[in-house]
């Protein structure tokens, strides 16, 4: 279990249009408790949200649109052809997120939850995968990934390449991973190994408890 914490955390990732959501989404269905990155930076980032004050300041007002809403395809045009404002970005957001993850951990973990997941795209890239017991990684083939990727947001090649090549490597996730699961081919094929990865998993957090 976590140190600090009777709980014991996985660590869910995968590359951008790799089937990490419809992962989680299964993983839910199954009864996991799942916390996703996603969605934290997402309220982070909606009308209202705390990060919009310090994204304006970074960028300027082209990155909003005129109702003051985050304009988010236009800062995703500076963020992925530009590293340093990529690491602005990350900066600005992700200490945030991962506060916010531990503190829903906390609460899980003091209302009785013995496992739980972090759905986080860069889970390894950020650290978070060092908070982890174990990480899982939803593996693709990089020309899936592309085409994928490519009809998921309707882009060409060249941006949707560049949204690739700026998560760490595929080869890098998968020798940090302790699991590794392909969705290559069909997205029944990941469903039915992540069903036979979380009944192992909850035999081994069973038996940790007994210990």
């Amino acid at each position: 279990m976590s140190a600090n914490r009777n709980i014991y955390i996985v660590g869910l990732t995968g590359g951008i249009a790799s089937g990490k959501s419809q992962a989680a989404e299964f993983l839910e269905s199954l009864g996991a408790h799942c916390v996703d990155a996603d969605a934290i930076s997402h309220a982070l980032t909606a009308p209202g949200g705390r990060a919009l004050p310090d994204l304006r300041l970074e960028f300027g007002d082209g990155i909003f649109e005129p109702d003051g809403t985050l304009d988010r395809k236009a800062l995703a045009d500076i963020v992925f052809t530009d590293e340093n404002a990529r690491k602005k970005l990350d900066a600005l957001i992700h200490p945030s997120v991962q506060k916010e993850m531990l503190d829903e951990v906390d609460i899980a973990a003091q209302n009785g939850e013995k496992l739980i997941f972090l759905n986080v795209p860069l889970l390894f890239e950020t650290g978070m995968d060092a908070l982890c017991d174990e990480t899982w990684l939803i593996s693709t083939d990089p020309e899936v990934q592309l085409k994928r990727l490519m009809a998921r947001d309707d882009m060409d090649e060249e941006r949707a390449l560049s949204r690739i090549d700026s998560q760490m490597p595929l080869e890098e996730k998968q020798r940090r991973a302790t699991v590794i699961i392909d969705n290559s081919k069909s997205m029944d094929k990941m469903f039915g190994e992540l069903q036979s990865q979380y009944n192992s998993l909850l035999k081994r957090v069973s038996r940790l408890e007994n210990e």
